[in-house]
């Protein structure tokens, strides 16, 4: 069975996760305190928007070990993001149900993030670019 081409960086599901976490952190960050409007908030919502676009850039370099360096700052900006989680939870601004489903989606993309990076990798060990 062949795998489908993947042309762009909206064909990776790695980035349509992201994508799917985006929206489902600013829902969340919808019901925080309004006092944290320039705190906590505006710094999920970097870290969040800094996942995808990361993978995006990533695909579109041309050279592969370019490509990871992005994949690489994506998967860092995931880890920041759980940071903040941990504060917000902490702090509680959201219910136990949204920290659970946050972090769980959040392993998820990582997974998913750290097969992109091995995967590209072997890939540009496999043809020596």
């Amino acid at each position: 069975m062949n795998k489908p081409k993947i042309k762009s960086f909206e064909d990776l599901k790695v980035w349509q996760k992201a994508r799917e976490l985006t929206n489902l952190v600013y829902d969340i960050t919808d019901n925080f305190p309004k006092s944290e409007r320039f705190g906590l908030i505006d710094q999920v919502r970097r870290a969040v928007v800094s996942i995808a676009a990361n993978i995006a850039e990533g695909f579109s370099r041309y050279h592969l070990k370019e490509s990871i360096l992005f994949y690489r700052n994506s998967r860092g900006s995931l880890s920041e993001l759980k940071s903040h989680f941990y504060i917000a939870h902490d702090r509680k601004y959201l219910k136990r149900q949204e920290f659970d489903q946050i972090f769980e989606l959040i392993d998820k993309v990582g997974k998913m993030l750290n097969g992109l990076i091995n995967s590209t990798n072997s890939f540009r060990k496999d043809t020596k670019l």
